[in-house]
């Protein structure tokens, strides 16, 4: 029998950054009036979104990965910048304005029953690092590539202050 390689690696950037994190709790699951809405447009903005980086990738996003956990779902999202983030939620010809006023409209008169959250984080060049050992690309390595652990440093805290 041969023996495989463990296969170490690491996303193939250095540079700045933003993590988005987004999420839905059903404090009223039985309420599927008002969170299955926001739930089909979180799908349609990350199509959008997906589509655009495919193509020209002017939006600035540059992964996602869903993740369900008992409450609801929350979406991982990789960008270029907190910029770039804003400019998408603030822009009315795409599909996060439009979904963010119908889930207030919607939810006005049953507060409570559903909740959104999210946070952002501004990561500069330098203040990131990823493990992947025998792992699909998924996160940071979905988002800039993936390249061996050993262009950027053995351990994580030589890879935080490597360059790529």
């Amino acid at each position: 029998m041969s023996e495989q390689k463990t296969t170490h690696l690491t996303h193939g950037h250095d540079g700045d950054l933003a993590v988005f994190l987004i999420g839905m709790r059903l404090n009223k699951p039985h309420r599927v009036d008002l969170w299955l809405p926001a739930f089909r447009a979180m799908g349609r903005m990350i199509s959008e979104l997906s589509a655009d980086q495919a193509g020209a990738g002017q939006l600035g996003f540059l992964a996602a990965r869903p993740v369900m956990g008992l409450t609801g779902p929350t979406v991982i999202q990789y960008w270029r910048s907190i910029d770039d983030i804003y400019a998408y939620a603030n822009a009315p010809e795409h599909e996060h304005r439009p979904a963010w006023r119908d889930f207030y409209r919607r939810t006005r008169e049953a507060r409570g029953a559903v909740g959104i959250w999210h946070e952002s984080f501004a990561v500069p060049a330098g203040h990131h690092e990823s493990l992947y050992v025998d792992m699909p690309t998924i996160g940071l390595a979905a988002a800039f590539g993936a390249v061996p652990m050993v262009h950027r440093g053995r351990t994580a805290r030589e890879r935080l202050t490597a360059p790529a």
